[in-house]
């Protein structure tokens, strides 16, 4: 690990005085300590930001909406009732991350703005990984885990954070603080696709911090459902979550949001049409997964993505909707 500064900052102002060029910002330290071991990133400065209160804490509930801050630990979001009740595609999705020692480490905030997995990146190869003669390292080699969708271009790794999956679902939206004060986005915003190594793969400004999510009212159902290799400690190969608003028993308007399978997380337009309308039963959400599959554009070693892909969504729409979709 190369030698860096460390700052222990006590409040958010401190913090972004602090995160001049060539800094890190550290809350869990889950992933960036992971990072800096491995040398893929190497910052001159750490800004400590684990003292900084004013960035910890859930506040509201689910009749008018929540805040939950930046620092707030996975832990703490599964102890939240109102979460558990009435935004569940959130609180199963934080169940599923790490283990019970990462939850109570990691933070919302971390976990929004973590970087690819992808082993070439973690191997130091960037985010758009050639060889000397110019070939994709990802398209040519191993992409077991990478996009099945915007596969045309040169990101193919696939979007690492979980959470955002259901917080897009929700609606909710993202504050970042910097020098320029405070701006607010749809947490989808937070992400763009990089053209090449220099580029990062998030939204935010040099010196900004995420300060806190807002989920809207709790409005209609939502659900989640993840597929993996193993039920301990695992990343989904594919995931997603739903928010769905009803009109008497049919779907009235529909929000699926699935992770593994673009550089983004990824909103299906398709299955979101195709569940409009109806009532969600097996065969109804069946038909949503099938539409969500279409156009993808699996590599060479990741076709399968593509059968989880209409699995996860049918199983997300039952599961949201209260069907026992294993016993049908």
């Amino acid at each position: 690990m190369k030698a860096f500064e460390y700052v222990g900052a006590k409040s958010v102002d401190q913090a972004v005085k602090a995160l001049t060029s060539g800094s890190a910002a550290m809350a869990g330290g889950t992933d960036l300590i992971n990072r800096m071991k491995d040398y893929v990133t190497s910052p001159d400065r750490v800004v400590y930001l684990n003292d900084v209160k004013e960035l910890a804490g859930i506040s509201g509930d689910s009749g008018t909406g929540l805040t939950i801050l930046s620092g707030t630990r996975l832990s703490d979001l599964l102890a939240n009732d109102s979460i558990k009740k009435s935004y569940p595609a959130l609180w199963q999705t934080a169940s599923e991350v790490g283990t019970p020692q990462i939850r109570n480490m990691a933070t919302i905030g971390g976990n929004l703005m973590q970087h690819p997995r992808c082993w070439y990146y973690r191997s130091g190869f960037g985010l758009i990984p050639k060889s000397s003669d110019g070939k994709h390292m990802l398209r040519e080699g191993d992409n077991r885990y990478a996009s099945i969708f915007m596969t045309d271009g040169d990101a193919l790794y696939a979007h690492p954070s979980s959470l955002a999956i259901p917080l897009i679902a929700l609606g909710a939206k993202a504050t970042l603080i910097g020098p320029d004060g405070e701006r607010t986005m749809d947490v989808a915003e937070l992400y763009k696709v990089p053209t090449s190594n220099t580029e990062s793969p998030f939204a935010s400004r040099p010196g900004e911090i995420l300060k806190s999510v807002s989920v809207p009212a709790a409005a209609g159902k939502n659900g989640s459902f993840e597929a993996r290799h193993k039920q301990a400690h695992d990343w989904p190969l594919v995931m997603a979550s739903a928010s769905l608003t009803f009109s008497g028993d049919t779907v009235s308007d529909a929000r699926v949001v699935v992770y593994g399978v673009a550089p983004l997380p990824w909103r299906s337009k398709a299955a979101e049409e195709a569940i409009k309308g109806k009532s969600v039963t097996l065969d109804s959400a069946r038909a949503a997964g099938s539409a969500a599959a279409e156009g993808a554009k699996p590599l060479s070693m990741n076709g399968y993505k593509v059968a989880m892909l209409k699995t996860v969504i049918t199983r997300t729409l039952c599961v949201t909707v209260g069907n026992r979709y294993w016993e049908v």
